[in-house]
């Protein structure tokens, strides 16, 4: 079973659920680093941060020279996700001040990947939204990923061994919904 098309769709959003994971992981690990485990899910938990980790340095590699911030980065997956938002709305989302995000967002201007139009619905509001040129550079930048991933499932996993990663990825998207 070589994935293609769709199933390649669905494994690159499953893949984005397991990087969700890993952050969600440390997350909770930081706050539940006193309640006892048992040694195996112990080890399975470190084994997981560990190869989470190392799969997501990898696709950082692929990436294009001079990518941005991790909370650059946050902002333009959001506006990409959920579409154009206010300065204060970003900051509400993403958890940080508006002040913080308005030198984010200034940033991001700055480069050429986001712009500003006046809110139809309330014009003393600007929303803010990627750029076309920005859009394209996204594109690339997951299809170069992709592309790495995809050559990365079909040269080291046999059919079989796919099949049992889609079946893995749901059980982390379980734990991502945790």
């Amino acid at each position: 079973m070589i994935l293609a098309g769709r199933d390649v769709q669905v494994c690159v959003t499953q893949f984005h659920c397991t990087v969700y994971l890993h952050l969600v992981y440390h997350r909770f690990m930081v706050t539940q680093a006193n309640v006892p485990q048992p040694p195996e899910l112990a080890a399975l938990a470190d084994e997981l941060r560990i190869t989470l980790g190392k799969l997501v340095r990898r696709l950082r590699e692929q990436a294009h020279p001079g990518d941005f911030t991790s909370a650059q980065k946050s902002v333009l997956l959001r506006l990409d996700r959920d579409g154009p938002a206010t300065v204060s709305a970003l900051a509400r989302a993403e958890s940080v001040r508006p002040q913080s995000m308005r030198t984010t967002v200034a940033g991001l201007e700055a480069m050429g990947a986001i712009g500003g139009t006046p809110d139809p619905a309330d014009g003393r509001q600007t929303l803010i939204d990627l750029t076309p040129i920005f859009r394209k550079h996204l594109k690339a930048s997951r299809a170069a990923k992709q592309d790495w991933l995809v050559r990365a499932l079909q040269a080291q996993l046999s059919p079989h061994d796919q099949s049992q990663l889609m079946a893995a990825v749901q059980l982390l998207q379980r734990l991502a919904d945790f």
